[in-house]
């Protein structure tokens, strides 16, 4: 088949959409991509490993737009065009692939046009998403628009059970699971080499997943090095700069995403602590979870949400603590002072992840998505 993806972000900082697009163009399916190029970082085509890219920079009234609430119209009706574009130009495309809301609509209107099929890949549920940083009447539109537009689509790809849940309630339409696991890159456990019992967050860099906090919690502990990466985004200088007050601390700046199970692997430990406040985050699965257990390190996460009670806890691969300083320390400690217990807990990840949470059993379930759609 013929697929067009639609990404209102950088492809090449996405790793799920890389890794099902990968997915497709090996499986024999052409895949072009067009993308929201925010930033002009790249040509306006290009190919990786296979891949098509089609990236759309912003307009003079894009960028007079204040924010992307009302960017985001601008952009619908760019993605929509240029995809009638590259099918007047022989990518007689039989299916496109929308990834989150805010490509959606592109989508239908393709579907309308040249009756192609429609995929709806939820990598989250919007509404909650952005629910801290817009007016109350958009998060209600957004919720009010996605029920309207998955009436139009063949098929809806989700990453979890509670958003599979969610969407149940709101469209009969089918659904598949796709997680967002790792490629197995190791047979056997590997123990760290570290002199020091080191700590890992490759990530977002904001408040949710209490930064800057985090780096005055860890860094004020002695026997643990901490080490942080994180896109220049959101409170990367502010982390920057407080790491400097710390001799245990050491920020790395951006890396590339392929050196972050990398990075993971080097470590004892991976922390993953989330704003239990958020919605988004009661209901979501972080990447964090399957970096720590593809390397065979433990996690230690937020208590009390569905990753660490239907994950964490139930794969005993890693600690739970509140989101509160003296419980993260108390976890830190425990891990740090026994040598066993940071032994079984990333074993028991790794073992998870052979049999159930890899890459490999992901993208039978996105390739049968298609081969359904035939």
């Amino acid at each position: 088949m013929k697929i067009l993806m639609v990404l209102s972000k950088s492809f090449i900082n996405d790793p799920r959409v890389t890794r099902e697009a990968k997915t497709l163009v090996e499986a024999g399916h052409q895949v072009t991509v067009i993308f929201w190029d925010r930033k002009n970082e790249y040509k306006s085509q290009d190919v990786f490993e296979g891949i098509k890219l089609v990236g759309i920079h912003n307009s003079l009234l894009m960028k007079l737009l204040p924010g992307d609430l009302f960017r985001n119209p601008v952009w619908w009706r760019k993605a929509y065009r240029k995809g009638l574009e590259l099918y007047k130009n022989d990518f007689h495309f039989d299916a496109v692939h929308c990834h989150d809301l805010d490509t959606l609509q592109s989508g239908v209107w393709l579907k309308k046009k040249l009756g192609c099929k429609l995929v709806y890949d939820a990598h989250e549920i919007f509404g909650y998403m952005i629910k801290n940083n817009v007016p109350n009447f958009a998060v209600k539109y957004s919720f009010n628009m996605e029920k309207k537009l998955l009436e139009q689509i063949d098929h809806l790809i989700t990453v979890n059970e509670p958003l599979e849940n969610y969407f149940k309630k709101i469209t009969n339409k089918p659904i598949t699971i796709v997680m967002n696991c790792k490629e197995l890159i190791i047979k056997e456990y590997q123990p760290p080499k570290n002199s020091i019992f080191t700590i890992c967050y490759m990530g977002v860099l904001n408040k949710a997943r209490m930064f800057p906090e985090l780096v005055d919690i860890i860094g004020s502990m002695k026997g643990v090095k901490f080490v942080i990466a994180g896109k220049k985004e959101n409170l990367y200088d502010e982390v920057k700069e407080i790491c400097k007050k710390y001799d245990n601390v050491e920020f790395l700046g951006t890396i590339l995403s392929g050196d972050v199970i990398k990075k993971t692997l080097e470590s004892n430990a991976i922390i993953c602590m989330f704003d239990p406040s958020m919605e988004i985050h009661k209901i979501g699965l972080p990447n964090k979870i399957f970096e720590a257990m593809t390397t065979g390190r433990p996690v230690i996460v937020t208590k009390n949400m569905y990753y660490s009670d239907e994950f964490v806890e139930k794969e005993k691969c890693g600690l739970s603590a509140s989101y509160e300083s003296k419980d993260i320390v108390n976890a830190i400690i425990k891990l740090r002072d026994n040598p066993k217990l940071c032994e079984e807990l990333g074993k028991n990840g790794l073992t998870a992840a052979k049999k159930k949470y890899n890459w490999e059993k992901q993208e039978d379930k996105l390739l049968n998505v298609y081969e359904e759609m035939k």
